[in-house]
């Protein structure tokens, strides 16, 4: 087998792919113990009943010496594994983990940012004793991980109604507004088999589309003249509750408008907005006011004292 050296720069995305983050929510899989799938390994901890082998130790030493880290590799994989295991059962315990086509199309986006293709990638972590296997472990717990921090700072900056009250009474009794926006939301489907293949064509046929929509009424007419094309009706949001990789778009444009057409893991997509109107009550009022408060502690800070928490009450057994 050819071996490939590491092109410059690879050793710093591989330390920033923990910036990746996915954006569905669905249910994560249980880790299982790894002693299944290396002979020989020895269980050296067991973190509330899931196994930590020797195996997944070394792999991790090797991804940390393909990041460029220094210090005690051998110490820093052990912790870096039992963290891990317990970011992974908090995500599945909390269903908000990535599934396998969103990490199979990070793995790809990343192999691709460092002109590789995914076959080469795979030669590389292989190479180096890290396997394609635990490098994907370890993207779908950053991803996973980010929608746990959060969900953390979403309930934590809730307010309750006697705050509410304080701030309206702070603005002379006037409750904020918001906008309302009736969203559908197009997505023309494309297998991940045949993406390489179709995704070009499909791009074109959604701007198509998108050029010759003129109302949420026909929709669902439109979307049958085009195979694999469905349109969802995604119901009231209000603009402090718009998703966040549609919101700016969303927010551009008027009734009757639509966004850019945008790449995502079921294919290509677009929102539109049927309607839009303002309103003002005491459930907007707390949506706004929340959207507005700054949040008082940054990621990493907050990633640790989430941490701090799991191992307080979780069962770790060294061997």
């Amino acid at each position: 087998m050819k071996h490939l050296k590491l092109k410059t720069g690879f050793r710093a995305s591989l330390s920033a792919v923990a910036l990746l983050l996915a954006p569905a929510v669905i249910t994560a899989p249980v880790l299982a113990p790894s002693v299944a799938y290396a002979q020989g390994a020895e269980v050296r901890y067991i973190v509330n009943d899931t196994a930590i082998t020797s195996y997944d130790i070394d792999r991790r030493v090797a991804l940390l010496k393909l990041m460029g880290r220094k210090g005690n590799l051998r110490e820093i994989a052990n912790q870096e594994m039992v963290d891990q295991t317990l970011r992974l059962q908090e995500i599945a315990r909390l269903r908000v983990g990535a599934n396998d086509q969103m990490v199979n199309q990070a793995y790809g986006q990343f192999a691709q940012s460092n002109k590789l293709s995914t076959a080469q990638m795979d030669q590389i972590l292989s190479q180096a004793g890290v396997t394609r296997d635990h490098f994907k472990t370890f993207i779908r717990t950053q991803m996973g991980w980010g929608r746990v921090l959060q969900s953390r700072q979403q309930s934590s900056k809730r307010l309750s109604e006697q705050e509410v009250v304080a701030k309206i009474l702070q603005q002379g009794g006037r409750k904020p507004s918001a906008t309302e926006y009736t969203l559908q939301q197009f997505i023309f489907v494309i297998p991940a088999s045949e993406r390489g293949r179709t995704l070009g064509k499909r791009k074109a046929e959604a701007q198509a589309m998108r050029s010759r929509f003129n109302g949420c009424e026909n929709s669902h007419a439109l979307a049958k003249t085009q195979l694999d094309v469905t349109v969802r009706d995604l119901g009231r949001f209000l603009s402090p509750q718009l998703p966040p990789e549609w919101k700016t778009d969303i927010e551009k444009i008027r009734a009757r408008g639509a966004t850019a057409v945008k790449e995502t893991e079921r294919g290509v997509e677009f929102v539109v907005v049927c309607s839009t109107r303002e309103v003002s009550d005491d459930y907007v009022a707390q949506l706004v006011f929340q959207s507005e408060q700054k949040a008082d502690t940054n990621a990493d800070k907050l990633s640790e004292e989430v941490m701090a928490e799991l191992r307080k009450k979780a069962r770790i057994v060294k061997r």
